[in-house]
């Protein structure tokens, strides 16, 4: 996610001799130095010093480590932090009650520019510090802000997982168009294509997506017999108790994690 951050950031216009990268693993070190042309260093304290805006890159699990070797080494850095689950509170405590403080959720289509992220800003956060954030994670797609970090929980539960949701589905049109009597590659262009051009046809159309399955949905047709199979097998009522099962699972690993 750091290194699609990073890309974006240079596609937008960000200048490389703007970022800097801190980096423990040697080799990876050298690999993105090479790759993205930025100063990178193993040096903590040194990245600090370097940056206006610190974005933490690092797997939850890794943040708490992380704010400790980072008590003492601020000043007015905004901090942004994209690991999931962990609440600002708990972010600004680890760092020794530091105040400025954003959350991101962004997801996997950021690495093709294609992502969305949800931002909550820690009350001491000011305006230039949304708009630095918004200016970072916008490098790699939408992005919507949420003023209660509660919102979090939903942002990680329908676009942070939502990616697994369509692979999902599509993973099982591929399937059943090979049962069908297609070939693997033309399931694969026909099922990606189809949620590609779907979702396209959404977001550039005035009318809801009800309105648009209706549209496509001739009475006594193919779509009739295939939407009527799902809602008797209540597909859309098991989709949404998931994403509500996503949503609490993140408020779980919240909790978990407030405790350290």
């Amino acid at each position: 996610m750091a290194t699609a951050l990073i890309k974006g950031m240079l596609q937008q216009g960000f200048t490389a001799s703007q970022i800097c990268i801190v980096e423990i693993d040697s080799e990876s070190r050298e690999r993105l130095k090479k790759e993205l042309g930025v100063f990178t260093t193993e040096d903590l304290k040194v990245g600090v010093e370097f940056c206006g805006v610190l974005v933490l890159a690092v797997k939850p699990q890794q943040l708490f480590e992380l704010t400790q070797q980072l008590i003492g080494t601020l000043e007015k850095q905004l901090v942004i932090s994209i690991a999931a689950g962990i609440q600002a509170i708990d972010i600004m405590r680890w760092l020794g009650n530091y105040k400025r403080v954003i959350r991101a959720m962004p997801n996997t289509p950021s690495l093709v520019g294609a992502g969305v992220t949800g931002l909550y800003a820690a009350p001491n956060a000011d305006v230039q510090d949304k708009k630095n954030a918004a200016l970072i994670l916008a490098a790699v797609g939408d992005v919507i802000w949420v003023d209660e970090e509660e919102g979090l929980h939903a942002v990680t539960a329908i676009s942070g997982s939502g990616p697994a949701y369509v692979f999902y589905f599509i993973e099982s049109m591929q399937q059943a168009a090979i049962e069908l009597g297609l070939t693997s590659d033309q399931a694969r262009q026909l099922s990606l294509q189809t949620f590609h051009g779907a979702t396209k046809l959404a977001g550039e159309s005035d009318e809801d997506t009800a309105a648009l399955r209706a549209r496509v949905t001739s009475k006594g047709g193919t779509t009739q017999q295939a939407i009527q199979t799902m809602e008797q097998n209540d597909v859309k009522g098991k989709i949404i108790s998931a994403i509500h099962a996503a949503n609490k699972r993140s408020r779980e690993l919240s909790d978990e994690f407030s405790k350290l």
